[in-house]
C-alpha cells in the first residue's frame, strides 16, 4: 500500500508543472546517445506520448550524424569536416536525405505511434516549413577565410503554419533538420539550430536540447543547474564553454531573444529525462534563462560531478 501512495504523491508533485505547461508548446532536439540505446528510445517516446496527453504540445527535431556518417562509410563516400560540419556534395546531400527523411524521422514516427502518440514525420521541404539559404563558413585552421562547404545551410525563415495545425489537431511533429533554397536546392541544417530557430517562430514555451553531458559546466567542472544568457555568453567568451557546447549554449541564447521562454540543455543518457527536466523541480541539466528575476532563486539542483508569419533570419 505504501508503495501505491508513493506513486500518487509522484503524479501529485507533477500536478503543478502540468497545469502550468497545458496547452504550451516545448520544441525538444532529440539526438546523441538518445537516439542510439534501445531503453532510451523507448523512454524518450513514452515521454513525448505522455506529454501530449497531459496536454503539453511537442514539436520534435532529430539529428542523425552518426547514421549518415555509417552508412557514407558503408558506400566508400568519405567524410570531410570544417569546423564540425559535414562538407556536402550532391551525392552525400542525397545519402543525408535519405537517412534522415526516408529512415530515422520514419523510425521516430514509428516508435512514438507504438506507445499511443500520433505522430507525423516531416522535413523542412513539407509546407515550405524550413526555408534555407547557404551557410558561409570562416575557416583560419585551413589557412583560408572563406570555405565552401558544399549544401549546408542556415535557416532563412521558418514557416510555423503546418506546425500550429498538427498541433490543433492532437498530432505530434516530428521534424528532419533539411531546409529547401529559393532555387528548390536542398540543404543539411544542424538540427540544434532548427531547434533553436522553430522555439523562436513558435514563441516555444521551452527549448530542450538532448546532450550526452550532465549540463553546463563550471570553471570548477560543477554542473550549472541555472544561469542566464549573459553569464552564459561570458563563459563562452572566458572559454569556460567550449568545443561542442558553444553552438548549444549559442542556440539558447539566440532563442530566448527570438521569445523563446527557457532554454534547457540536458542528459539525454538518462531515462525519462524529458521528464524529468519538465516535471521535478531540480531537472537533469542546465536551464538557460533571459535573467533571474529579482528575489527569485534559480532552482536548485543536487550537486553532481493565432498563426504568425514567418520569421526571416536574412
Amino acid at each position: 500500500m505504501e508503495q501505491l501512495i508513493a506513486k500518487a504523491e509522484v503524479l501529485l508533485d507533477a500536478l503543478p508543472y502540468i497545469r502550468r505547461y497545458s496547452g504550451k508548446t516545448m520544441v525538444i532536439k532529440y539526438g546523441g546517445h538518445a537516439m542510439v540505446d534501445e531503453d532510451l528510445k523507448e523512454s524518450f517516446a513514452q515521454d513525448i506520448v505522455l506529454l501530449k496527453f497531459v496536454g503539453i504540445n511537442p514539436v520534435i527535431v532529430h539529428g542523425g550524424g552518426p547514421q549518415i556518417g555509417q552508412l557514407l562509410k558503408q558506400l566508400g563516400i568519405q567524410s570531410q569536416f570544417v569546423r564540425g560540419m559535414r562538407v556536402t556534395d550532391q551525392q552525400t546531400m542525397d545519402v543525408v536525405e535519405m537517412v534522415l527523411v526516408g529512415k530515422i524521422n520514419k523510425q521516430i514516427v514509428n516508435l512514438i505511434n507504438h506507445h499511443g502518440g500520433r505522430a507525423v514525420g516531416l522535413s523542412g521541404k513539407d509546407g515550405g516549413l524550413i526555408l534555407a539559404k547557404k551557410l558561409t563558413v570562416q575557416s583560419e585552421e585551413m589557412g583560408v577565410g572563406k570555405v565552401d562547404i558544399g549544401l549546408v545551410g542556415e535557416v532563412r525563415a521558418i514557416n510555423p503554419l503546418v506546425i500550429d495545425s498538427l498541433d490543433h489537431s492532437d498530432f505530434i511533429p516530428v521534424i528532419a533538420p533539411v531546409g529547401v533554397g529559393e532555387r528548390g536546392e536542398t540543404y543539411n541544417i544542424n538540427a540544434d539550430l532548427v531547434a533553436g530557430e522553430m522555439a523562436e517562430a513558435l514563441h516555444a514555451e521551452k527549448l530542450i536540447l538532448l546532450t550526452d553531458v550532465e549540463g553546463i559546466r563550471d570553471a570548477d567542472g560543477n554542473v550549472m543547474s541555472t544561469l542566464d544568457m549573459d553569464h552564459a555568453a561570458q563563459l563562452i567568451r572566458d572559454g569556460i564553454i567550449s568545443a561542442g557546447m558553444i553552438p548549444k549554449v549559442e542556440c539558447c541564447i539566440e532563442a530566448l531573444r527570438g521569445g523563446a521562454k527557457k532554454t534547457h540543455i540536458i542528459d539525454g543518457r538518462l531515462r525519462h529525462a524529458v521528464l524529468l527536466e519538465i516535471f521535478t523541480k531540480e531537472g537533469v541539466g542546465t536551464e538557460v534563462v533571459r535573467a533571474h528575476s529579482r528575489g527569485v532563486a534559480p532552482r536548485v539542483q543536487p550537486a553532481k560531478s493565432k498563426v504568425p508569419s514567418p520569421r526571416s533570419k536574412v
